[in-house]
């Protein structure tokens, strides 16, 4: 699945606790990549926010009536519905992607990876969630995993399901 030139505008709003453990490079690139390898070939925009966890657990909360901790989530724009068309020549707007950096970092320890090979996983996770894949279905399940694993693994990052 080759990178496409395909114009990807990334709003990064890192909470500054956790500024200098994140590889800001890194992360736009994993982002583009789920992007590019979940079939996207137009301009998008898009916003991820990493923060603590009670933070993502308050959005869990008012935003999926789940009052629990979670690792990351994506709020979609098209979900909100989208007020008026837009043309195709012009950036779409997917949508922000949460993640809780504590929860990353107890991800990766309990996994045996890095913390920001586990941020990427989760970044990329989000993305595909914006993008329209999904997990609860058995069927799309599979089709989401396979995009995650290859996108993975063009950042070198071993995934197992």
């Amino acid at each position: 699945m080759p990178v496409t030139s395909l114009s990807v505008r990334i709003h990064l709003h890192i909470d500054p606790a956790y500024a200098g453990r994140i590889n800001r490079a890194r992360l736009r690139r994993a982002i583009r990549l789920a992007i590019d390898c979940g079939g996207n070939h137009r301009g998008v925009e898009l916003t991820v926010v990493v923060t603590d966890d009670a933070e993502v657990k308050r959005l869990n909360h008012t935003h999926r009536g789940v009052d629990a901790p979670t690792d990351v989530l994506s709020f979609g724009f098209a979900d909100a519905g989208e007020p008026f068309p837009s043309s195709p020549a012009l950036t779409a707007y997917l949508g922000d992607i949460v993640i809780a950096y504590p929860r990353a970092e107890e991800q990766a320890a309990d996994y045996g990876h890095t913390a920001d090979d586990e941020l990427l996983l989760l970044a990329v996770h989000g993305a595909l969630h914006l993008l329209g894949y999904d997990h609860e279905k058995l069927s799309a399940r599979a089709q989401m995993w396979r995009v995650q694993k290859a996108v993975l693994a063009r950042l070198g990052i071993p995934w197992q399901a």
